[in-house]
């Protein structure tokens, strides 16, 4: 449960959207901008657990192998991961805004519930389905520990500055390399042994 829960907060990435969700509520009037980051946060959690649950029937319905979706979920989570260390010019400190108050997208979804993180969560769920309340409670642990610090953005970015937020923003790119190898090897080796 724990090694899931590392893994969910690693490709939620916190750290990393402290910025983005600073710069998105940068019109947002600042005696809102708590509330929106928390009702986003609980939307965010909303499609994750829904996903959790109907991910596994949506692959069934598309017959696909736990073996291609474990490659699968391994290639996204690795390029999700180069792109945590090195970034593009799409995903930095300059993250386009409106003026409207941001709602569901960009906070909710993509940033937190992002695609990597929804197919990650069907490949878990899809190897082992037994497992699904083990699951909940690793995807509750990473999204309290992400709302806590995307809850505390405000307060982080002044303390440690952008500097050090993207250099532990990298430094968990590296980590999810590591797990994207990881995936694509277990992937592929029950693909030719399963």
């Amino acid at each position: 449960m724990l090694s899931a829960a590392l893994m969910f907060f690693l490709v939620m990435d916190p750290l990393g959207n402290v910025p983005l969700f600073l710069t998105a509520l940068r019109n947002t009037p600042e005696e809102r901008r708590q509330w929106v980051i928390l009702r986003e946060l609980l939307i965010a959690l909303v499609v994750m657990v829904a996903f959790l649950f109907a991910g596994q029937g949506m692959m069934q319905i598309l017959s696909i192998e736990n073996s291609a979706l474990e490659a699968a979920g391994g290639v996204i989570l690795l390029l999700i991961a180069i792109r945590m260390v090195f970034p593009t010019p799409e995903r930095n400190l300059r993250e386009p805004h409106t003026d409207d108050e941001p709602f569901i997208v960009p906070l909710a979804v993509p940033y937190v519930a992002g695609p990597s993180l929804l197919a990650i969560e069907v490949v878990l769920i899809s190897q082992n389905p037994e497992k699904w309340a083990e699951y909940l409670g690793a995807l509750a642990l990473a999204w309290l520990a992400t709302a806590v610090i995307l809850y505390m953005s405000g307060f982080l970015r002044r303390v440690v500055g952008d500097k050090t937020l993207i250099a532990m923003e990298r430094l968990m790119g590296m980590l999810l390399v590591i797990l994207a190898v990881q995936m694509m090897f277990e992937g592929t080796k029950e693909f030719f042994i399963g």
